[in-house]
């Protein structure tokens, strides 16, 4: 018998039926401008969305979920790293103001196992309805030999829209802003790599129940990142214009807060205006790290941080809290450079 491409490690009936398990997952995310089903060589989605718009602005993002997928691997919990695939990139758009309207997504894994990869999706589709952005498309590639048969890598991108006029870019940040912080559900999909240091990365260890934590360390860890989509356009629909947006990923709050400060603004931050979560508490303890490496690395539990005039502050707080997400009050704008924590 001669070789085919299944002695090669590429099993094509597994691919067809991975996409027929997910149709029915992709089915509950599309919108009415989606043209056409799952299966075409392009997801087509109609300009009919933005029209209307003066100087519609497309806003992109992409991203994937880091090392977070080694602990999917280690619980075999596969329906929910979708949806932090998803938050990383329409967290992004939102934060520049924009509206996401479609996404897609990217596997790759050592084999095609339908069910898994449908599970995969699962989470991804409701990341995608959790957002209000259709999912049009995507691609599993069965990599043997590159990655090991049980393990997997997952990214997506999104793309978004905004009115020009309507885009949050910073520019207008004067000293004396309200600085307000969106309660993060957990560690969200950053500083992975440091988590695996602190903890040990065992079956066992991860079904520990911690008192402090009310659940499983696994089941902490595994929490999916909070998507803010819906929380920003409460913002807008309120008729208040927020002056900056950060997302808070990968470098906390150091690196990813003075992104919306324009030259000569710094962030003044209370860190006594909300309650640190108890994973991160647990996490600096055992693993005896500094305050300045914690939110260096993390979210410390502000996964959006927004800046407004403070006289549309309580408008904020109040259209963020319609959308069902918590905010705080955090700090200041002031005078000077980058993230100053009191």
């Amino acid at each position: 018998m001669g070789l085919d491409y299944k002695s090669s490690g590429v099993d094509i009936e597994a691919g067809y039926k991975s996409v027929e398990l997910m149709k029915e997952h992709v089915k509950g995310t599309l919108r009415p401008e989606v043209i056409g089903g799952l299966g075409g060589f392009s997801g087509a989605f109609s300009a009919n969305a933005f029209k209307q718009m003066e100087e519609p602005v497309l806003l992109s993002g992409t991203d994937g979920c880091g090392t977070k997928v080694k602990l999917a691997f280690l619980m075999d919990k596969h329906d929910t790293i979708g949806i932090d695939a998803v938050a990383m990139c329409v967290n992004d758009v939102a934060c520049a103001g924009g509206e996401p309207l479609f996404f897609l997504d990217y596997i790759a894994c050592g084999r095609n196992i339908p069910e898994k990869i449908a599970n995969i999706v699962k989470g991804v589709a409701e990341g995608c309805k959790q957002s209000g952005c259709a999912l049009i498309g995507g691609e599993t590639a069965e990599h043997p030999g590159l990655m090991p048969e049980d393990e997997y890598d997952l990214a997506g991108f999104a793309v978004g829209v905004a009115d020009r006029k309507d885009i949050i870019d910073g520019h207008d940040i004067k000293p004396g802003d309200t600085l307000i912080g969106i309660a993060s559900s957990g560690v969200h999909s950053n500083g992975f790599s440091l988590v695996r240091k602190v903890f040990e990365m065992t079956t066992e260890s991860l079904n520990t129940y911690y008192e402090e934590l009310g659940k499983t360390l696994g089941e902490a860890l595994i929490e999916p990142t909070r998507i803010y989509v819906k929380a920003l356009k409460a913002v807008k629909d309120a008729g208040v214009r927020l002056k900056g947006c950060s997302h808070i990923t990968g470098g906390g709050f150091y690196e990813n807060i003075p992104r919306m400060l324009p030259e000569g603004i710094a962030a003044s931050i209370d860190l006594n205006s909300y309650t640190v979560p108890a994973i991160f508490k647990l996490m600096q303890k055992k693993g005896n790290i500094s305050d300045e490496m914690m939110y260096n690395t993390f979210n410390m539990g502000l996964g959006m941080v927004i800046c407004c005039d403070p006289y549309d502050a309580d408008a904020v707080m109040e259209a963020v809290k319609s959308a069902g997400d918590t905010p705080y009050i955090v700090g200041k704008t002031v005078e000077g450079k980058g993230v100053i924590l009191n």
